[in-house]
């Protein structure tokens, strides 16, 4: 009964369809990721993504789309250093992170400074997603897992072992790069629902509760999203009973998962 009234709003229903689609998508990016021993990745792209809404609110352009741009135009300039060896990995995220965080409190102060509109990015809202913003995460939710797929022995074989990919001819730039930039278009899309600040954690935590299992990579993936998944729903429903921020509801529901499984796997 109370999911069927919860369904009765038009608001529910895009907060659920945004939050299926992006925790599909968060779960299978995540596992390559921290595979990857890249784990910072999504949090330095979601404070970038940040500054792209601090450049959005000043120059009084699309808040959704400006973090996209420059979390993807940040995200291959990361891979490309990263990738040339200039910095180690850990560094180069540090400094954009930083950064870009710095530059976004700047850029926030010069226009009307914190308001509702802006914590609804930083912690995520179930009432902000419009119809756009839906079928635009439903599409790119369906693109990007279609890529993933038809890549998905090749990044396996990166993800592992990536100078040996390189050396059997693999394309390993490109493919980072296609990483990278799903994950930033992800990280910005999400801010809706969970929040830039958050969203680095459900990318991060199923995936990381779902190693503790100790299964195959593809059981692995398939438990990844299953708790992502109920973590979503979870969250989303606390969130609305509750009243309290979608994002931190989600998060601490995949880190109750995360705590749990701790203990059953000890």
């Amino acid at each position: 009964m109370l999911s069927m009234e919860i369904l009765d709003y038009d608001f529910m229903q895009r907060a659920f369809v945004v939050g299926m689609a992006l925790s599909l998508l968060t779960a299978v990016l995540g596992s390559f990721i921290v595979l990857k021993r890249y784990a910072m990745l999504p949090d330095a792209l979601s404070h970038i993504a940040l500054l792209g809404v601090g450049i959005g609110l000043v120059t009084e352009t699309s808040p959704l789309y400006m973090p996209i741009l420059v979390a993807t135009i940040s995200g291959i300039a990361i891979e490309y250093l990263r990738y040339k060896g200039k910095l180690y990995s850990d560094a180069i995220l540090s400094i954009f992170l930083s950064g870009a965080l710095a530059l976004a409190i700047v850029l926030i102060n010069l226009s009307d400074g914190f308001n509702a509109s802006l914590f609804s990015y930083l912690f995520g809202s179930i009432t902000a997603v419009s119809d756009d913003e839906m079928w635009m995460t439903v599409g790119f939710t369906i693109v990007a897992l279609l890529l993933l797929l038809g890549s998905y022995r090749k990044l396996l074989y990166i993800t592992l072992d990536e100078e040996s990919a390189k050396a059997s001819g693999i394309p390993v730039f490109v493919l980072n790069i296609m990483l990278v930039v799903l994950s930033a278009i992800t990280i910005a899309l999400s801010m809706r629902i969970v929040g830039i600040l958050l969203i680095g954690a459900l990318m991060v935590l199923p995936i990381s509760t779902a190693l503790l299992y100790r299964e195959n990579f593809f059981k692995t993936i398939a438990l990844s999203v299953l708790f992502s998944l109920t973590s979503v729903i979870s969250g989303l429903l606390i969130s609305f009973y509750l009243g309290v921020s979608s994002g931190a509801a989600i998060v601490l529901v995949a880190l109750s998962f995360f705590i749990i499984s701790l203990f059953l796997n000890i």
